[in-house]
């Protein structure tokens, strides 16, 4: 049986900081830019607090079914929800969206690759 890669988008909004934790997010704010974000298996969280109060946590997980990405879905908002928690980050409107990477359309390269493979 092959492996799934699954790639979790999960997104919600800070809710309640506090200055000092606003502050704190602030600073670290370079770490978190959207243009480092990458799907890994721990999750990186990306937000841009100067323009509102949104974040992502982008994660990567596998499992052998198609259904596995429920589960993985799951264990990405808890692991999101676990992280703000942690730091005491209040948070709402919590979502996930999940793709199954074996399911995703080829781009134009990986179609041509494929029927040069193929003949």
């Amino acid at each position: 049986m092959t492996t799934r890669t699954f790639r979790i988008t999960v997104r919600g909004v800070f809710d309640g900081l506090t200055a000092d934790q606003r502050a704190e997010l602030l600073a670290r704010a370079a770490e978190h830019d959207v243009l480092r974000a990458a799907f890994t298996p721990e999750g990186h969280l990306s937000y841009d607090l100067a323009a509102r109060s949104a974040f992502t946590f982008r994660f990567v997980d596998s499992g052998e079914e198609e259904e596995d990405i429920l589960e993985a879905s799951e264990r990405a908002e808890e692991a999101a929800k676990a992280w703000l928690a942690e730091r005491g980050y209040g948070h709402k409107n919590l979502r996930s969206q999940a793709e199954d990477l074996s399911q995703a359309p080829l781009g134009k390269r990986q179609r041509r690759a494929a029927a040069q493979k193929n003949v």
